[in-house]
């Protein structure tokens, strides 16, 4: 039986229990027997895949690959995972280039099926994939309780990425509206409707800037890696997501209380 993560507590006070003990979880979670089988299959077997086509052949492959990348779902999309990965990132044109979901280029870019020879022969590349596979499952783990931990998890190790590739202000708020996770978490904190998704991407990038300088008094995504503003912007979106949750179960049990009412006998 593969190891749980202990949330005793959801929000803010989930957040600091899970901070605390974070370590320690994850380091149960990583020599649990599933995580270790698929993770020393990969490391074996790896190097010996060479195109797209393998790698997606092979379901316990696909499932470290997918997983490291936050893209688990996909599992079972195995025509638009090959796409992805056999296209990779070089040609503008490329599949990944077009799509909206960033983690897709972030794969595709790892993998380099579109390099001769690809990344997967190289002597590091089965340890930073394993390293993102365990992180993320264990988030993935952390979610399946609650979501929004979840998010909060993978805030600093998304925003960093975001530093280490030097992107501009306006490439990395792309990023963050492009990267669903993130969003998520921007969203929130900035109590913003998912309905702006709609709008004009370039309206968009007002709003996000707006409502930052409101916040942060900053307009620059970089300027959130500090430890200070990342703990504020998790703590903001965790509250928000608790009022929001109140809100709904206050909503509809007032639409209960309605309707027990209206059903109730006069006499």
């Amino acid at each position: 039986m593969s190891f749980q993560p202990i949330i005793p507590f959801g929000g803010n006070v989930g957040w600091s229990f899970l901070n605390k003990t974070r370590d320690a979880q994850q380091a149960a979670f990583d020599g649990s027997a599933g995580i270790t089988r698929n993770t020393e299959y990969f490391r074996d077997t790896i190097a010996n895949i060479d195109s797209a086509e393998s790698l997606v052949s092979d379901r316990r492959l696909l499932e470290v690959a997918l997983g490291a990348f936050g893209l688990e779902d996909d599992i079972n999309n195995k025509f638009f995972v090959k796409k992805v990965l056999e296209e990779g990132t070089l040609d503008d044109a490329a599949f990944a280039n077009r799509l909206s979901d960033k983690r897709y280029f972030a794969m595709a870019e790892a993998f380099g099926f579109d390099l001769d020879p690809p990344n997967t022969v190289l002597s590091d590349f089965p340890d930073a994939v394993i390293d993102n596979y365990k992180t993320r499952q264990f988030e993935a783990a952390v979610g399946e309780q609650d979501v929004n931990l979840r998010l909060a998890l993978g805030l600093e190790r998304e925003l960093e990425t975001i530093k280490s590739n030097n992107m501009s202000e306006t490439a990395a708020w792309f990023t963050i509206m492009g990267t669903p996770p993130l969003r998520a978490v921007f969203e929130g904190a900035f109590r913003l409707p998912p309905q702006i998704g709609a709008l004009d991407l370039d309206r968009q990038l007002e709003i996000f800037r707006e409502k930052s300088l409101g916040v942060f008094g900053t307009t620059n995504p970089s300027d959130l890696l500090s430890d200070e503003n990342q703990e504020a912007l998790i703590r903001k979106f965790l509250l928000q997501a608790d009022l929001s949750t109140s809100a709904s179960a206050t909503s509809g049990g007032a639409v209960a209380l309605s309707l027990l009412r209206a059903q109730a006998p006069i006499f």
